[in-house]
């Protein structure tokens, strides 16, 4: 019917729209770090320690977020975060130690953890009611804009002040928010076919199968998470500390990942009508696990960038699935829980590498990536016929 049509392809841009806009204000953040760490003259663990905020903010939100999603609908709750994530993001370059630092990078790791559930939510409803695995197109989307906040990062990072750029990303969010907001606001949330209104305010009671499942699904998310985190926190450190990148240079290492992997998601959905999800997961692990091992070693800028961009090809449909298939068993506890496991991977990992780099080195710790990825293709493997079924 032409109603309901109308309703879930604005809804679908909609999201879409809050997806990208995620992706790029967080990579606007992530190219100014050494910026911000010069700044604040912190050392790779005083940084690591900062960062530690936007994880515990984050964390600690997401359980928080499936609870509201319930009772509020997931649609105003992501305008809220996005809203909150927006005006947070103008706060780092204020700071002038590591301590206020991660206090302000707590309120900022809040939102962005509270978006990151809401409109997972709202995904993953929306395709159980289109029966097609659209999931990697949303965060195709994140990864665009993902590219489009680091390129912008590069280009004026000789020329503006990290104040000046993170305070014309928050007007520029603003305004998206505005107009997507209004949208989404006014389309009717997607109900999947085996649930009614009435049951999304509900929380949904999980067996002890199923919990496990949603909790394997969020490990496989966590192990790959991890590897996106560490190339936004540390990939532009990493190639201008270790390889004498210049800083635009430097930024464009975090662009050539985002690029990749906005490519192998827009190519997601067919990959997993042709492939089914646990192959397409151990193929993109395994790949992933060849690149960042190239990206952290390779002795010379072209080829850390090169090995970056085949990181972010393999890891590019690992973290969709994961969160589809636990949002799928368990509604929105299932993908704050996931979320949860994997956004922990991803902000909770940068720290760690901090730590690892001092104790060891920035490549070294780096390479921690590429075993996280073959973990979660072992998970993958050892898990895939309970996964089918499930």
């Amino acid at each position: 019917m032409p109603g309901p049509s109308d309703n879930l392809i604005r809804l679908r841009v909609a999201l879409t729209a809050f997806f990208a806009l995620d992706g790029f204000v967080f990579a606007g953040w992530v190219v100014r770090i050494p910026a911000i760490k010069e700044q604040t003259d912190s050392s790779a663990s005083d940084l690591g320690l900062a960062l530690l905020g936007v994880s515990a903010g984050a964390v600690v939100t997401m359980t928080l977020t499936g609870r509201l999603v319930r009772r509020y609908g997931s649609h105003p709750v992501t305008v809220a975060c996005a809203v909150l994530l927006c005006l947070s993001i103008a706060l780092p370059p204020l700071t002038h130690s590591a301590l206020a630092l991660g206090a302000v990078l707590l309120v900022f790791g809040s939102a962005y953890g509270g978006i990151n559930v809401a409109f997972n939510s709202a995904a993953v409803d929306l395709v159980a009611v289109l029966r097609r695995p659209i999931m990697p197109s949303f965060h195709a989307a994140f990864s665009l804009g993902g590219m489009v906040g680091a390129g912008l990062g590069g280009l004026v990072a000789g020329s503006l002040s990290p104040i000046r750029h993170l305070l014309g990303l928050t007007v520029i969010g603003l305004l998206v928010t505005l107009v997507a907001g209004r949208a989404l606001l006014r389309c009717e949330p997607a109900v999947p076919p085996d649930r009614t209104p009435e049951d999304e305010s509900a929380p949904r009671r999980l067996d002890r199968r199923t919990r496990r499942l949603v909790i394997t699904f969020g490990l496989i998310a966590l192990c790959t998470a991890y590897g996106e985190g560490a190339m936004a926190d540390w990939g532009a450190l990493h190639l201008e500390q270790d390889l004498d990148a210049s800083p635009g240079l430097a930024a464009a290492g975090y662009s050539c990942f985002a690029l990749a992997m906005t490519v192998g998601r827009l190519t997601g959905t067919t990959l997993l009508e042709r492939l089914g999800r646990t192959t397409t997961v151990v193929a993109g692990g395994t790949t992933a696990v060849a690149g960042m091992l190239l990206g952290s070693l390779a002795p010379s800028v072209w080829m850390a960038l090169f090995g970056f961009a085949i990181t972010g090809l393999g890891l590019a449909n690992i973290f969709p699935v994961a969160i589809e298939r636990a949002g799928a068993l368990g509604g929105p506890s299932g993908v704050a829980t996931a979320s949860t496991l994997g956004y922990g991977g991803m902000l909770l990992g940068p720290p760690a590498i901090g730590f690892m780099a001092d104790w060891f080195s920035l490549p070294a710790a780096l390479t921690t990536v590429a075993a996280l990825a073959a973990v979660a293709v072992l998970v993958a493997v050892t898990t895939r016929r309970a996964a089918a079924t499930g």
